[in-house]
């Protein structure tokens, strides 16, 4: 695999119909024809020669894989037997065929790949004919495929995971070592066909260190080698979660070992229906109330709301959906959380970000936006706090760029070893790694990428920025590279000792390529896992 190509790192979905569902169609004169004789398709290689039957003895075996958002490879193994030429055509579900001739002499079969791609997400029936005209003979087969990719409803923030309370689990800590099966399909209002969800999750009431994974499958959870969230003793840690959903379940494993209480609260989910797809923006900073920007200038007074107009502005259009973005408070006088939310409701009983006095605290978040634009941002501390925005793209029925899961993260990158090219070594001060994520292409096909990134050994306070690259790989390669900007906003931000996380949102820049910078004093470890990506037709 070539370790720059991230996208090839996600399995992808597989669906299959075997050689006995071939269908028969009546021969043209109105007589049976042969049923299948049961002849399975070939796995590795072509069957041994054998004998024309003295009746028509077809069959068709067809595997698929929806490999990224919008497209299909269709392998079929297709085979006549009394036939020495087939027709084959294929008819992809959404009013679009493929059709061309097989020559069978000499071969018992013909197998190949064929490929398509969907204008939009959704299920499928592609269907396999084969026709030998001259004797009049058709057969069939079919099988139902889902697309990759799924597009994007925002839910009002809803807890669906307390442990403090009973709350989609036992009212009990999470034991070391222990793994939470939440149920989200069929939860406040999730649908069935759910793949993916956006959770905002929350270690709490944590007595020694550890880290939270979460996966679509328990197995997975339990045994993977990336984090959600990490914790330290007596700290309360949030950070944004997309997980795929398998059979309706999102499994959460404390990876710790001592106790911890998990909540887990839903802003969104994912289905491979139409609804709305993703667009990333430059990233733009909405609100910083230390300067009056986007809301009034001084800190936000405790226990109070303030309204940020998003759409119409900042480059996202006036039918936004969601908006992605990264909300931080910083010089908080007191413990407390903030709440991002639709306008127009009553603030949820959820948390975007929880905070200590004085901790500056950054979390992804993907915010619905109300009927007037706009959204809300509570400041759930008794005492005031600054607060920061940035945003850095939106959803909306305009756009078809559909989410890819996987199954759980995927490790790109651990600065500790030698990784994605890269020999094992902190990264600089002030510096930053421009990470290739889509080969040498002048042409991404990527959209967005959904990043999680944590550091670690750190030695000073800092932050960690993820942003575009204006470069192509061969400027680089090239020695010709323009530096990038640096930017101002922050992914994650740390104080000494700490392993922290936090999920990035960005597109790859016009080379695939994304930048990862260390803003701190101080040389630091950091990791990068893939959680998936945003991909248009």
């Amino acid at each position: 695999m070539n370790e720059a190509d991230a996208v090839r790192k996600l399995a992808g979905k597989t669906f299959s119909s075997p050689a006995e569902r071939t269908v028969v169609s009546p021969k043209a004169d109105g007589r049976k024809a042969a049923a299948p004789t049961g002849q399975a398709a070939p796995a590795q290689s072509a069957p041994s020669t054998q004998s024309t039957p003295s009746t028509w003895s077809p069959f068709i075996s067809l595997q698929a894989w929806a490999g990224d958002a919008h497209g299909l490879e269709l392998r079929t193994y297709a085979s006549a037997y009394g036939s020495s030429a087939i027709d084959v055509t294929i008819a992809w579900g959404d009013g679009q065929s493929d059709t061309y001739t097989v020559d069978l002499t000499g071969s018992s079969y013909d197998s190949r790949t064929n490929k398509h791609r969907y204008a939009a997400v959704g299920t499928y029936d592609v269907k396999v004919t084969i026709k030998d005209t001259t004797l009049g003979q058709e057969a069939s087969n079919s099988v139902q495929i889902v697309t990759g990719g799924a597009e994007f409803t925002p839910h009002t923030p809803t807890r669906l995971l307390d442990t403090r309370a009973g709350i989609g689990a036992p009212l009990t800590k999470v034991p070391a070592r222990g793994t939470v099966a939440l149920k989200v399909a069929g939860a406040a209002q999730v649908p069935a066909n759910v793949s993916a969800v956006v959770l905002n999750v929350t270690v709490t009431n944590a007595t020694a260190d550890g880290h939270i994974s979460t996966a679509a499958l328990k197995d997975l959870a339990e045994s993977t080698d990336t984090s959600s969230l990490n914790y330290a003793a007596g700290q309360t840690v949030p950070n944004m979660v997309i997980s795929g959903v398998k059979d309706g379940y999102v499994y959460l494993f404390n990876a710790g070992w001592q106790p911890v209480d998990l909540l887990a609260d839903v802003t969104g989910y994912f289905t491979p229906t139409t609804a709305s797809g993703y667009k990333a923006v430059p990233q733009v900073r909405a609100v910083d109330t230390r300067e009056g920007l986007g809301a009034p200038r001084g800190q936000a007074p405790g226990l109070s709301s303030f309204d940020v107009a998003v759409a119409g502005r900042n480059g996202v259009p006036n039918n936004a959906t969601a908006v992605a973005v990264t909300l931080t408070v910083t010089g908080p006088q007191d413990a407390g959380h903030l709440i991002a939310y639709p306008t127009g409701q009553a603030a949820p009983s959820t948390s975007t970000l929880n905070f200590t006095a004085g901790q500056t605290v950054a979390n992804a978040a993907i915010v619905p936006v109300g009927a007037d634009g706009k959204i809300s941002i509570r400041n759930g501390s008794w005492k005031p706090a600054d607060v920061v925005l940035d945003v850095v793209g939106y959803f909306t029925p305009d756009s078809r760029a559909a989410y890819v899961p996987g199954y759980s993260a995927l490790r790109l990158l651990d600065s500790r070893k030698d990784s994605w090219g890269r020999k094992a070594a902190p990264l600089a001060a002030r510096s930053f790694f421009a990470m290739r994520h889509e080969a040498d292409t002048h042409e991404p096909h990527v959209d967005g990428w959904v990043l999680n990134t944590t550091v670690t050994n750190t030695s000073g306070p800092g932050f960690l920025s993820v942003s575009p690259d204006p470069n192509f790989w061969s400027d680089y390669q090239n020695g010709t590279p323009t530096v990038p900007q640096r930017p101002v906003s922050s992914t994650l931000n740390w104080t000494v000792g700490q392993t922290v996380a936090g999920v990035a949102q960005t597109a790859g820049g016009k080379g695939g390529i994304i930048d990862i910078w260390n803003q701190g004093w101080q040389d630091v470890d950091f990791i990068v896992d893939l959680v998936g990506y945003y991909e248009s037709y």
